[in-house]
C-alpha cells in the first residue's frame, strides 16, 4: 500500500498512534508549548510536558483537549500535524489514512472540530470511532456477539461506561471527570490539609505512586508514604511534607464517586437481558485511571458486578483504533467517515 494508514487515540494526558502492520509507534503527553510572541510550536509531547508549570512569561506550555475534546483548534492541529511528520515523514508524497477515536457522548460540533484539524494537519481521509468501542475491541471482548459487555474506559479527562453488543453501543454515558480531576482533588487536598501549594507534575506523581481508591484495604503497617515538595501558601517558603496512601484515599473520594454514579446510571439503563449477561462477565475496565490501586475493589464493592482490568489498559483504545482501521468492513457500521 502506497498510503500509511495511522489509528490515533487523542487523549486529555496522553496521545499514542498506530501504524497498521507495526503495531503501537509513538506515545507521547498531550501537551503542547506555544510562544506567545510570534504564535509558534516550541515543541510538543514529552519535551513540552518537561515545560509544564517551569516556562518564562513569553512560552506557554498547555494541554489543548480538556475533558476529551478539543478546548483549543489552533494547538490541536499542530499536535496532529507533529504526530503525522514524525510518523509518515515530513516529506510524503501520500497522505495517511487517519481514525481518531473520540468520546461516545461528544456534540456533532465536537465531532466536526477533530476531522477538520486532522485533515487540515494533512490526513487524506479521517474516521471517526467512539471510544468505549475502541476500549472494548483492544482489550479483545468478543463485540459483535449477541450478548452484553460492559466497558468502562477511564482516561485523563473523560470517563466513559458503555454496554456493548452486536458491534455497536447500546447504552453509554460520559463523565468529565477522570485523571486530571483526580490530580486536582489531591493538589486541592494537600492545600486544605496542609497549606502547600503543588504543581500539575508533583499532583500526578503522588496519585502515580501512591495514589490508592480505596482507604483502609490494607493493614497500617503496609501505608505507603511519599514525600511531597511545594510551596508554602502563607510564608511563601519552599517545603516538603510527608503523605500517606490513605489521605490520598480521602482526597480521591468525591471525584470517585462521580464516576461510580456514571457506572451505575448505564447498569441502570441496560435492557435485561444484557444486564444478565454483565453479571455472567463482569465489567471491564481500560484507560490509564484503571491502573489506581484498588479502583476495581471500588466500583465491584458499589455495583456489586465483577470488575475486571484489562491487559495493558493504556494501550486497549489505540489498540482498538489500530484493528479497527484494519478490517475497517467489519465495523464500518461503528464509523463515521470524512
Amino acid at each position: 500500500m502506497l498510503f500509511k494508514r495511522l489509528g490515533i487515540d487523542l487523549g486529555t494526558a496522553n496521545s499514542l498512534v498506530y501504524l497498521t502492520g507495526e503495531g503501537v509507534v509513538l506515545n507521547e503527553p498531550t501537551v503542547v508549548a506555544v510562544s506567545i510572541d510570534d504564535n509558534r510550536v516550541v515543541a510538543v509531547g514529552n519535551e513540552a510536558k518537561e515545560m509544564l508549570g517551569r516556562t518564562p512569561g513569553n512560552i506557554v506550555a498547555s494541554r489543548p483537549l480538556k475533558e476529551g475534546v478539543i478546548a483549543d483548534y489552533v494547538v490541536t492541529e499542530a499536535m496532529l500535524r507533529y504526530f503525522l511528520d514524525k510518523v509518515c515523514g515530513k516529506t510524503r508524497f501520500f497522505k495517511p489514512e487517519v481514525m481518531i477515536c473520540i468520546p461516545a457522548g461528544c456534540t456533532q460540533v465536537e465531532r466536526r472540530a477533530v476531522m477538520d484539524a486532522t485533515l487540515s494537519a494533512g490526513a487524506r481521509t479521517v474516521y471517526l470511532i467512539e471510544e468505549p468501542l475502541a476500549a472494548a475491541i483492544g482489550a479483545k471482548i468478543p463485540i459483535a456477539q449477541a450478548s452484553g459487555n460492559m466497558i468502562v474506559d477511564t482516561g485523563g479527562g473523560s470517563s466513559e461506561a458503555a454496554v456493548i453488543s452486536l458491534g455497536g453501543v447500546v447504552v453509554h454515558h460520559s463523565v468529565r471527570v477522570a485523571g486530571n480531576r483526580l490530580d486536582e482533588a489531591i493538589g486541592a487536598y494537600i492545600k486544605k490539609k496542609f497549606n502547600l501549594i503543588i504543581g500539575e507534575r508533583m499532583s500526578e506523581s503522588v496519585k502515580i505512586q501512591i495514589g490508592d481508591a480505596m482507604p483502609k484495604a490494607s493493614p497500617k503497617s503496609s501505608l505507603r508514604k511519599m514525600e511531597v515538595r511545594g510551596r508554602d501558601s502563607l510564608s511563601g517558603l519552599p517545603r516538603m511534607i510527608e503523605i500517606s496512601s490513605d489521605e490520598i484515599a480521602a482526597a480521591l473520594e468525591n471525584p470517585l464517586q462521580n464516576i461510580i454514579t456514571g457506572i451505575k446510571e448505564v447498569l441502570e439503563n441496560t435492557p435485561p437481558e444484557l444486564a444478565s449477561d454483565i453479571i455472567d462477565k463482569g465489567i471491564v475496565l481500560s484507560g490509564g485511571t484503571a491502573l489506581l490501586t484498588n479502583i476495581d475493589k471500588l466500583i465491584m464493592e458499589a455495583t456489586g458486578v465483577a470488575v475486571h482490568v484489562s491487559e495493558d489498559p493504556l494501550l486497549c483504545v489505540v489498540r482498538g483504533t489500530g484493528v479497527a482501521l484494519e478490517n475497517i468492513d467489519l465495523y464500518k457500521r461503528s464509523i463515521a467517515r470524512r
